[in-house]
């Protein structure tokens, strides 16, 4: 492919306070700009907001025009840069042999494989301190419980190891 892309980004950041938001924003489109195969030809920043219903939380984004190299680096500033918008605004067309989309093919796989790694690997060390939480905080992991599913009232505080199981209501058979 000898034509490079045209696109057009928008990157959102959210965090506290207002001023880590600006500067978060702003790095983020510095580093963009430093990456290899990009070219920024213009970028608007837009100021931080409050999210709705929060209290201290900001939200910005920033509007960039950037030239890329290929469509590689099209792929690698999506899954690296998680933009909330990317078009394409020229080329209209791209053509593309096949063993350049078993790279890109491959290249996403990669990544999405990664992906899902670090999330198994989280949701297994959430277990394990949960469990954890729950042997030697049973009231803390109740409400933490509570405060992320209030609607669910089957969550129960485990047993402490002192309290005796309930006895069943079932008589023992007489041999």
């Amino acid at each position: 492919m000898a034509d490079k892309l045209q696109v057009s980004i928008v990157i959102e950041i959210l965090g506290r306070p207002v001023e880590n938001v600006k500067e978060a924003l702003n790095t983020l489109v510095v580093k963009l700009g430093s990456e290899k195969g990009v070219n920024i030809l213009s970028q608007n920043y837009n100021a931080p907001v409050p999210v709705k219903d929060t209290k201290d939380l900001f939200t910005a984004f920033a509007e960039i025009t950037a030239e890329l190299e290929t469509v590689e680096t099209f792929l690698f500033v999506i899954l690296n840069y998680l933009p909330s918008h990317i078009e394409i605004i020229s080329p209209r067309k791209i053509n593309l042999h096949n063993f350049d989309l078993n790279d890109l093919g491959n290249m996403l796989s990669q990544r999405l494989h990664n992906y899902d790694a670090i999330t198994k690997r989280m949701m297994v060390e959430r277990d394990v301190y949960g469990k954890k939480l729950q042997e030697v905080a049973p009231q803390a992991f109740q409400e933490l419980m509570q405060q992320f599913n209030p609607n669910n009232p089957t969550i129960k505080a485990p047993q402490s190891e002192n309290q005796e199981p309930k006895k069943s209501k079932k008589k023992a058979k007489k041999s």
